[in-house]
Formats: C-alpha cells, structure tokens, sequence
C-alpha cells in the first residue's frame, strides 16, 4: 500500500485573517479543504495510508478528519508543542510508517498536476529519495551529476553552495553554471519520496531540521536522485492572492 505525509503544521501567516480562525489544511478552494483535496487526489492514484503532522489549531484537522470516510487510512503526529520543520517532522512520524514502502511528502497547500501513480514507479527499489524537479527560474537550485545523483544545492543570486563534497562547495556558483556537461541545475518542487531507510541517518539530527539540509548531508552516502518534470504546474495556495486562482487551476491542468 503506498503511503504519504501530508505536512499541516504549518502556522499559515500568508494566509491571514483566514487562518486566524483556521488552519490552513482546511481552508476551502471551491468549498473544498485544501486536506480533502490532496488526499482525494492521492486515494484516487493508489495511496491508502496517510500520516498528518498538526500544530496550528490542531484539533480542528483531527476532528475534521474523523467525520471523514478516509480517517481509517490516516495518522495524526501531533506538534502541538513544537513546529518540527520538514526533516524534523517526517523523524517524529516515523514511528506511524509502513518500514518497507517509500514515503511521499506533500505539502498540504500546494496544488499541482502530478501522476502520483507515475511519480511512485519512478522510485527505483535501490533509491533512498526521490526529488521532484523541474526547468523552473528561481535564485536557488539543487546540483545534480549527469546520472541525477544530488551533489548540492546553490543560490545562484549569493554565489554559496552547499555540499557534503568539499571540491564542490570550494566552487562558486557561478562556477558550477559554467559546468552544464558535469553538473545539472534544476529547481525543487517540495515534493519527494523518501525510503524509511534513510530514518537511521536522522538519528544524530535535532528535533527540528530542513528536509534539504538532511538530504545534503547524506547525498554523498545514500542514493538521492532527481526526477525531472518539465511539464510541472504549481501552485502555491498558501497565499491569499493564489485562492482566487485555485479553481480555475483545478479545472484546468491535465495529468
């Protein structure tokens, strides 16, 4: 059974007043929650187990999801007490995943058009992660080898690189554009597959951590990948002026 993180743990501060009354999970786009949205796409692409991580009037996701017909398929982590970031939340829910099916993370507010039955095979057995990237312009990339193996990440606006290779982050970034025969840039979706294990490796961690930040940490020991997708489309409904354009992106993109 394949299975997801759905991140709702989020304060939502772009979406003020919405959120003053709300988390941003249940924010509606065509009176629908955003939750609802996301886990109807992924029940309807073969996912059958949900972990959810809470924080910001979290008891409202939690009885939400019980009046649903999905709450047998879905697990609450609770950070109540204390937002854990990307990383730090998916080491706290560890204990609620299925050891031996990849892991895909989502954030609860974004909208995208993405085969999730697709993206799934795309995690080879012997891969510990798989990054869904694309072509998108933006200052900070992910640095891929020519087999899409991670080596880093840069912002190409402040020149740093990050990478657990010393050659490479010796490099300017400027540098590491130059080199498009050995290196690859491309933007990163936010949306991944993880292997439980790599869940070992975030032992030495704190509580609290980036996703990414652990990922460059361990590229050089573990088998993280890029997957590209050049026709992505995403959208970010965690800010206000993008509800307005939500149903109509829902209408409209394909898959």
């Amino acid at each position: 059974m394949k299975q997801a993180m759905i991140l709702a743990a989020g304060l939502g501060t772009r979406l003020k007043p919405l959120t003053d009354t709300m988390p941003k999970a249940l924010v509606p786009v065509g009176g629908v929650p955003l939750l609802d949205h996301n886990i109807r796409k992924l029940q309807s692409q073969g996912y059958g187990r949900f972990v959810i991580n809470v924080h910001h009037f979290s008891q409202q996701i939690v009885d939400h999801v019980a009046r649903q017909d999905y709450a047998p398929m879905v697990h609450i982590s609770d950070e109540t007490e204390h937002l854990l970031e990307t990383g730090g939340a998916l080491k706290k829910a560890a204990p609620l995943f299925d050891d031996e099916t990849p892991i895909l993370i989502h954030n609860v507010d974004i909208l995208d058009n993405v085969d999730y039955d697709w993206f799934a095979r795309q995690h080879e057995p012997d891969e510990d992660a798989v990054l869904l990237v694309s072509r998108r312009k933006t200052k900070r990339y992910l640095i891929f080898d020519n087999a899409m193996r991670l080596m880093g990440w840069t912002n190409v606006e402040t020149g740093e690189v990050k990478s657990p290779y010393p050659w490479l982050r010796s490099l300017p970034s400027t540098a590491v554009e130059g080199q498009e025969g050995r290196f690859h840039l491309f933007a990163f979706s936010g949306i991944h597959s993880f292997s439980p294990r790599l869940f070992p490796l975030m032992e030495r961690f704190p509580d609290r951590f980036s996703i990414i930040d652990f990922y460059l940490s361990v590229c050089h020991r573990s088998r993280i990948y890029g997957c590209i997708k050049d026709d992505l489309q995403v959208l970010d409904v965690g800010k206000l002026d993008a509800l307005d354009k939500a149903e109509e992106f829902l209408s409209s993109f394909t898959i």
